[in-house]
Formats: structure tokens, C-alpha cells, sequence
């Protein structure tokens, strides 16, 4: 039995001190004697009884004045005939609720966690982690759409002109003409080689702006504080090119890990065996595939890291491998889950949109089937729109499930809720002195 006031034994009384009323009528030199019954029997108790102040007294009922509980009656338990649980002659089963602190006659649960913003302020679950990611873009869904949308219109206004102009007809058909020179062709490759590159650099950085504002927001929305853009651009501007160079380098260790693997496989076929060479780069390349994996989960709270804790990149990374170490599977399985949403939403949508643009520009399905450049401005446009209302809605979910992520991690490992309690004002938050003893 823990001596702790709250975990005393159902009913039993304090024994701070002698009891008066079994003193009355009692010489001193039957102290302590044992009592007999109605028929002067033998004596119905041990002689051997604990220590005074052995037990403490149930919470609130010598210090708030209250007498304690009535002692059940003969042959009954507390709270019927039945003993705890439904047998005779034990203890019955508790006034209240199920196990807690022992009050005046009720059983309490553990406090519920205090939720200032769209999270409680405890390790979170799967379902929470979502939850609160969409509950930040719907109650703050001025800031968070406007970020994305515009972010996402932008980012296509660009992705939109490049293909229309630089992806163009005159650009790709040297590439379908068998009679084309190689200066034509190369020429062509260049060009295709060129507008791919600087439309995934404009998603890219579209990509990390988004992640940039959002993160603040999320942030912000935990502690239960809105913030307009401007506020939002302010704080993760001076993060801005650290992320950008974060989010270059990972790509390019994931990269070079893959070809390391690899390398052994292509020295074997350089050397004569092409075969042998051949299935030893596939092997080594698959190996290769699954430590970068492994690493792009170790790193995959540097992002969070770096903007809300102000690192450098290398401490960032640093500090997301030690918040991710013990826990990768579920880092991995949350991070794959997300993206899987994601993905499945941004479908959802972009594929109507793409067999209406495929009607309206008169190719039918076969500009939506085509992988390459021949369509029209139509279909661009078209397919843009779909993608820039796709990108408005899944911006939110991955940035958010990344950031409210690396929050439970910290919560996990640094008690981080007490920090963002105290930052959200909340007035006694993890003081010890009230909590469930023993617990």
C-alpha cells in the first residue's frame, strides 16, 4: 500500500493519534486490550495491529472537516450486499467512476491533458496528429488557404507558361522526327532537359514557401493563436534559405546513397562479367534504396526542427535524428499515411479536372493519357486549376502531420508540453503537488 494520502484503504480511519472513544471506561493497564463482543466472547481482533500512523487518512476528509465514510454494515460490502465486484462480504465496488484518487465517497479519474490549440498537450495518437492537422486549416482557414492558395497559384501560373511556351510543339518535335540532325535533336533533349528542370525548381520552391508559412501557423494554432501571413512571412523568412538548402541536400543523400550501391555492380560489368555486373547493381542498388529510406526518415523532422527551433542545417538534421531515434517505425508509418492521403485527395481532384481539360481542348483522353508535350493552352489551364485546388488542400495536411509529429516527439522526449502550456498561459499547468499519487 503506498502511504500516500488518496491510496489509504477504503473506510480505514486516521491514526494520527489514539482514538478517545476506545480509551472511555478503559484502565490504563487493558490498553490496547482486545475488544470482545456482546456475549463477552474471546477477542474478535489480532493482537498484533499495525503501528500508529501506519495509514493516512483518505484526501479531503480530516483536512476539509468532513467525517469520513460510514463503515459498511455488518455482512456488506461498500455500496451493497455484494463484495467488490459481486461476492459477499468484501468490499463493494466504488461510488463513482472507475479507479482513481479515494475522495469523500467518490472515486476520481486522472485530470484530462489541458488543449489550448487544436491538440491536447500529451503524446498523441495517430488519429490526433491527423485530426489536428485539419483541424488547423479549418479553424484557421483564412491564413492556411491563403497561404496555399497562393502559393499554389503562383507556382502553376509559372508551371503553366513554361509548358505552354518552352514545352511546346516547336520544341518536342525534333524528338518524334526520325529525319531530325543531331544538333536538332540535341537541341530539342536541351530544351525539354531545361523546362523540366526549372518547372520542378518553381514547385520546389513554391513547395518550401508553403512548408515555411505553414509550419509557423501550425505552431501558432498548437498554443491556440491565430496569425495573419505577413506575421507568419516575418518569422520564417530568416529560415527561408537554410530550408531551401535542407531540402536540396536530402534528395542528393538520398541519391548518393542509391549510387554507392550500385557502384560495386558497375565496376563487375566495366571489368567483363556484364551480367554478373548487372545483377550486382540491381541488388546493390535495391540496398542502396533502403538505407536512403532509412535515412530520409531519421531526417524527416529537420524540417520542423530548423524552422521553429531557428538551426542551422546541420543541427537540424542532427536534431531530428535524435528525436526520431526508438521511434522510426511509427515516424515511418505516419509519414507514409499522410502522404498516401495526400495523395489520394490530390487525385481525387486533379483527375476530373484533367478529363474535362482533355474534352474541352478536343483531344479527349488522349491528351490526358499523352506524356508529352503536345497539348494545348486549354488543357493547361485546365489541369492547372485542378492542380492548384489539389495543392491548396494537401499543403496543409502534409506540413501540419510533420510538425504536430515532431511536437509529440518532443512531448515523448522533453516534456515539451509544459513549455508550450506555460507559452499558452495556462496557470499551474504540470505542477506536481496536485497530481494522482504513485502514478
Amino acid at each position: 500500500m503506498n502511504d500516500t494520502p488518496g491510496w489509504a484503504s477504503p473506510g480505514s480511519a486516521p491514526s494520527d493519534g489514539p482514538d478517545d472513544n476506545r480509551q472511555d471506561g478503559q484502565d490504563g493497564g487493558a490498553q490496547g486490550a482486545a475488544p470482545q463482543d456482546a456475549a463477552g466472547h474471546g477477542p474478535q481482533w489480532s493482537k498484533e495491529q499495525p503501528p500508529p500512523g501506519q495509514w493516512s487518512a483518505p484526501s479531503g476528509s480530516s483536512a476539509s472537516g468532513q467525517a469520513p465514510p460510514p463503515p459498511p454494515a455488518p455482512g456488506q460490502g461498500w455500496g451493497g450486499s455484494g463484495g467488490y465486484g459481486g461476492g459477499q462480504g468484501g468490499w463493494g465496488a466504488p461510488p463513482q467512476g472507475g479507479p482513481g484518487n479515494w475522495g469523500p465517497g467518490v472515486w476520481g479519474g486522472p485530470p484530462a491533458a489541458a488543449k489550448p490549440g487544436v491538440i491536447p498537450l500529451r503524446p498523441l495518437g495517430v488519429g490526433e496528429i491527423l485530426d489536428g492537422a485539419v483541424s488547423t486549416m479549418r479553424t484557421y482557414w483564412r491564413t492556411v488557404l491563403g497561404i496555399s492558395l497562393s502559393v499554389a497559384v503562383l507556382t502553376q501560373l509559372l508551371v503553366v507558361l513554361l509548358q505552354g511556351f518552352v514545352l511546346n510543339d516547336s520544341t518536342t518535335d525534333a524528338l518524334d522526327d526520325p529525319n531530325a540532325s543531331a544538333g536538332e535533336v540535341t537541341r530539342a533533349m536541351g530544351g525539354v532537359l531545361i523546362g523540366s528542370g526549372v518547372v520542378q525548381i518553381v514547385t520546389l520552391l513554391g513547395t518550401i514557401i508553403a512548408t515555411a508559412l505553414l509550419t509557423t501557423v501550425t505552431s501558432r494554432a498548437v498554443l491556440g493563436r491565430s496569425v495573419a501571413i505577413g506575421e507568419a512571412w516575418r518569422d520564417a523568412r530568416p529560415q527561408v534559405l537554410r530550408l531551401l538548402g535542407l531540402t536540396l541536400l536530402l534528395p542528393l543523400i538520398a541519391a548518393a546513397v542509391v549510387l554507392v550501391g550500385t557502384v560495386p555492380g558497375i565496376l563487375v560489368a566495366v571489368l567483363g562479367s556484364s551480367e554478373g555486373g548487372l545483377a550486382l547493381a540491381i541488388i546493390g542498388g535495391l540496398a542502396g534504396l533502403v538505407v536512403a529510406i532509412w535515412l530520409m526518415i531519421r531526417f524527416s523532422l529537420a524540417s520542423p526542427a530548423l524552422m521553429l527551433e531557428k538551426q542551422t542545417i546541420r543541427k537540424a538534421m542532427g536534431r531530428s535524428v535524435k528525436l526520431v531515434r526508438g521511434s522510426w517505425w511509427r515516424v515511418f508509418g505516419i509519414q507514409i499515411l499522410a502522404s498516401i492521403i495526400a495523395g489520394v485527395v490530390a487525385s481525387i481532384i486533379l483527375v476530373p479536372f484533367s478529363l474535362i481539360a482533355g474534352a474541352v481542348s478536343g483531344d479527349g483522353l488522349g491528351s490526358f493519357l499523352d506524356t508529352g508535350g503536345d497539348v494545348g493552352w486549354a488543357f493547361l489551364i485546365i489541369s492547372g486549376i485542378g492542380s492548384v485546388v489539389g495543392s491548396t488542400i494537401t499543403f496543409p495536411i502534409t506540413a501540419g502531420v510533420t510538425v504536430l509529429l515532431y511536437i509529440d516527439q518532443r512531448i515523448r522526449r522533453e516534456a515539451l508540453d509544459l513549455e508550450l502550456a506555460r507559452a499558452a498561459g495556462l496557470q499551474g499547468y504540470g505542477d506536481t503537488s496536485g497530481a494522482t499519487p504513485g502514478s
